[in-house]
């Protein structure tokens, strides 16, 4: 009898450790699962961080690829250009990528175009003074430009080659006394360096004296500039993010590419251009006119000091 009851106690407890492990087991797989749905909620919440380029826009105006009533192509100058990002018509043409943390140029063939080209462009020109085109800089006075930029997507040619566009000038500009003293109607001079997105390059153009004997009054006169053979980086950007720097101080140009190449103009042509005040551009002055063609240029980074 004692052993029946030994082994009916026996078996009870048995069963009672089952259970309770079979319990635990279940409860475990809950607190589990649970832990795994909470973490995926939790992963689901997380906001995409929001870039933003490092522009400082107050002493740029912006010229986009669209014309006005009067056919001209539109501008915004400081301060409204602080606010492109929420300007309807801007929007299309210079817009902020958030995911990237940049600020896009976009370009395509138009009927809008500047004065003395046949070319389009969302493109910054820079102003001393805000909303001022009469305040500008020469090279005796030095100049230091430095964009992070990359090529973020450009069509090909008919012959399968990619479009180029200008990334970064240095115009000239005619003082007003220049202007009067040649007769012009304007203040434009050429722009003694443009530096193009040219194939996956870096491409450098500037502007040489055709004759080194012309006299003062002969030099302001666009006609008396010629281009040179250009200068092509070693490396291939393509696609990708890249820096650039021009460094200008008299009778001296220097451009400076991802901190390792440079390319350096000092000559008496950069003496002689000394005679022209200066200013800089950057974005993109997309160099076709082929339907359907289109480029977007994305800068990260854009600094101007003097």
């Amino acid at each position: 009898m004692k052993n029946f009851r030994r082994k009916i106690l026996l078996i009870g407890l048995i069963f009672f450790l089952s259970v309770n492990a079979t319990s635990q087991n279940k409860k475990s797989s809950v607190t589990e699962s649970d832990v795994k749905i909470e973490k995926k909620h939790k992963k689901k919440k997380r906001k995409k961080k929001v870039k933003l380029p490092n522009i400082d826009l107050s002493h740029w105006k912006v010229t986009l690829p669209i014309a006005n009533k009067e056919g001209k192509p539109i501008e915004i100058s400081p301060p409204e250009i602080l606010d492109f990002a929420n300007n309807e018509v801007a929007k299309p043409y210079m817009y902020i990528d958030s995911t990237k943390g940049a600020i896009v140029f976009h370009a395509m063939p138009t009927d809008s175009k500047t004065r003395n080209t046949k070319y389009t462009r969302s493109e910054l020109r820079e102003q001393m003074v805000p909303g001022d085109n009469n305040t500008n800089w020469t090279f005796a006075d030095g100049a230091y430009m430095k964009g992070k930029l990359a090529m973020e997507a450009t069509t090909r040619d008919s012959d399968g080659k990619y479009h180029r566009t200008i990334i970064m000038q240095i115009h000239g500009r005619l003082t007003n006394e220049q202007r009067d003293l040649i007769g012009e109607d304007d203040n434009n001079a050429p722009p003694i360096l443009k530096i193009y997105w040219d194939k996956g390059k870096v491409r450098v153009k500037t502007k040489v004296l055709k004759n080194l004997n012309a006299t003062y009054e002969e030099m302001l006169h666009e006609d008396a500039w010629g281009n040179d053979d250009g200068f092509n980086f070693e490396q291939e950007v393509g696609f990708n993010k890249f820096t650039l720097e021009v460094k200008v101080s008299e009778g001296k140009m220097v451009i400076v590419l991802n901190g390792t190449e440079f390319k350096v103009y000092k000559s008496i042509h950069m003496k002689k251009w000394g005679i022209f005040e200066n200013y800089f551009k950057a974005g993109n002055y997309f160099q076709t006119r082929d339907k359907g063609a289109f480029s977007k240029v994305r800068f990260y980074e854009l600094e101007v000091s003097h």
